[in-house]
């Protein structure tokens, strides 16, 4: 499917009323895992696609263009409103968590293994481990103090095991700014795929951001604290993926193709029959939203949507969230790579005055005091081992005992 070629269902924007926004939240015990991560996902991107068209209105000196952006947005944020509206009352904040580490481990998995660049691959791969690593520590905080196992939640399509420790992930700021991609060059999967990837991590940044400080105990808090700062990096590695030599009106173009890309997408695969004809009706409103921006480029750039999709704009393959477990057990091989400027190296062949260990003894001074390690100490300590779900044990031997949290595996050298 070419988007541009479809023609919108409505010729102008409408805005709803407050009653279609009153939608029936999902069943949170009886709804497929995947819905809730399309749901976190398309909430996620609407996000994206509201502050991008923000930035753009903050750095416009043309206000008839202003006008139209408001417009655009206006629909966007009530198309936000109407899928935030799907998360039910009775779904716990650290339940809600479980999805969005799980989006973030089979969305990543499935991009990765479409992605034609390498560079980009090996970021993805990268970042996986690390989302692996902290949907183990949330399914321990969640069993310790909910009573609720994680393997239910995700039904269990993606495992729940050790990856990458998480206090082995803090680097330094310099380490996880990343080589951008090139716009006119790349394949069009790639660039959907650094779009999406950005947006989804940024929503899961800000879901931390805003949820941890009313989290009703200690631990929680200093752990969503922890892995927040972990979500800031990954944020800042992925937008750096993307080509900052696209003008506002070309950045434009690209997000309404990547809703309408991702829409389709959740439409294909939703098995909910009220949340798939939301799907629908979002992507019905994401091809005006195109239609507009298509029109903006040509009018105040003077150049068609073709010159931006030189090898075509037929949806490449769509996303698909499903289990990945072989995948993730073969990255999970790579476990010891940490950050070097650009790029990921073996943490052995750094030296031992590289600003990782130098920002590691300033963060982690005490072991003690990390509360992603803290989680699964208390929880080792209350049962005897810690909480899994896994299908075999760990292809990382070192990650095998369940008696103990390894916390220098990709933190100390040879280990």
């Amino acid at each position: 499917m070419n988007p541009f070629k479809e023609l919108p269902k409505d010729t102008k924007l409408s805005y709803p009323n407050w009653n279609s926004l009153a939608v029936k939240p999902y069943d949170k015990n009886s709804t497929d895992p995947y819905t809730k991560t399309r749901v976190i996902l398309m909430n996620g991107t609407e996000f994206e696609s509201n502050w991008f068209l923000h930035h753009f209105n903050r750095h416009c000196l043309n206000n008839d263009v202003r006008r139209i952006i408001a417009g655009v947005r206006r629909q966007e944020q009530f198309q936000q409103k109407r899928i935030s509206s799907l998360k039910p009352i009775d779904e716990t904040v650290l339940e809600t968590t479980i999805a969005y580490e799980q989006l973030a481990v089979d969305l990543t998995a499935d991009m990765a293994q479409k992605e034609p660049n390498p560079f980009v691959k090996s970021q993805l791969d990268f970042a996986l481990l690390e989302d692996f690593d902290h949907l183990y520590r949330y399914a321990n905080l969640l069993d310790m103090e909910e009573g609720v196992h994680a393997e239910r939640l995700v039904g269990k399509y993606t495992e729940i095991t050790p990856a990458r420790p998480t206090i082995s992930e803090h680097r330094h700021p310099n380490d996880d700014v990343r080589r951008y991609i090139n716009c006119w060059q790349d394949a069009l999967i790639t660039r959907l795929n650094t779009n999406i990837i950005t947006a989804a991590e940024q929503q899961t940044m800000n879901y931390y951001m805003n949820v941890g400080n009313i989290y009703h105990s200690d631990l929680g808090r200093k752990l969503y604290a922890e892995i927040a700062m972990i979500e800031e990096q990954h944020v800042t590695g992925y937008g750096s993926l993307l080509d900052p030599s696209c003008t506002m009106f070309e950045g434009w173009v690209m997000h309404e193709y990547t809703e309408c890309y991702l829409y389709y997408s959740c439409y294909q695969d939703e098995t909910h029959p009220q949340i798939k004809k939301i799907w629908l009706e979002h992507f019905e409103q994401e091809l005006k939203h195109l239609k507009i921006a298509s029109e903006m480029l040509k009018k105040y750039e003077g150049r068609d949507w073709e010159q931006l999709f030189v090898g075509g704009a037929d949806f490449p393959q769509l996303v698909k969230l499903k289990q990945n477990k072989e995948y993730i057990r073969n990255v999970i091989k790579d476990v010891r790579l940490t950050g070097n400027f650009e790029d990921t190296v073996p943490l052995d062949t750094v030296s031992d005055n590289h600003e990782f260990f130098k920002y590691q003894r300033q963060v982690n001074s005490s072991v003690e005091k990390v509360a992603s390690h803290n989680v699964i100490s208390k929880y080792i300590k209350k049962s005897g081992e810690d909480y899994r779900y896994e299908d075999k044990p760990s292809v990382e031997k070192t990650l095998r005992d369940r008696s103990i949290d390894n916390v220098e595996l990709a933190r100390k050298k040879g280990k």
